[in-house]
C-alpha cells in the first residue's frame, strides 16, 4: 500500500536564499574544508593531515569549486620549493557561524545515538 504524498506547506521560490546558501556548500567535504580554514590560511599538506578521510583528488577539486563560488582564496607562497596557501574570503567567514550550528546539532545527535 502506497502512502499518501503529502505536499510540504513551505512553497521556495524560484532562486531560494537558502537553496543559494546551500549550493556554495554542496560537494562531498565542502563544509569541512570551510571549517578548517576558519582557523586562518591553510596549505593543501595541511589541510590533508587536517582532513585524513578526504583524497587529495577531492581536497583539490573541492578547493577549486570553493575557490571559483568565491568562498576560497588561493595564494601563492615565496617559498622553496614554492606552494599555495588557501583562506576563506569575507564571504567564505560568512559561513562559518552555519556550519557552527551545523556542527552544534550534529553533537547532539551523536550523543542522542550514544545514549540510546
Amino acid at each position: 500500500m502506497a502512502l499518501p504524498v503529502r505536499k510540504s506547506s513551505v512553497e521556495f521560490p524560484p532562486n531560494c536564499p537558502l537553496t543559494e546558501c546551500m549550493a556554495m556548500l554542496r560537494g562531498a567535504w565542502a563544509p569541512n574544508v570551510i571549517w578548517y580554514l576558519s582557523g586562518g590560511p591553510r596549505r593543501f599538506g595541511e589541510l590533508r593531515h587536517d582532513i585524513p578521510r578526504i583524497s587529495a583528488r577531492v581536497l583539490s577539486a573541492r578547493l577549486r569549486e570553493l575557490e571559483s563560488r568565491g568562498i576560497v582564496v588561493r595564494r601563492l607562497v615565496d617559498s622553496s620549493p614554492p606552494s599555495a596557501e588557501y583562506d576563506l574570503t569575507e564571504l567564505g567567514r560568512e559561513l562559518i557561524p552555519a556550519i557552527k550550528s551545523l556542527a552544534a546539532v550534529g553533537t547532539k545527535l551523536k550523543l542522542r545515538a550514544v545514549s540510546c
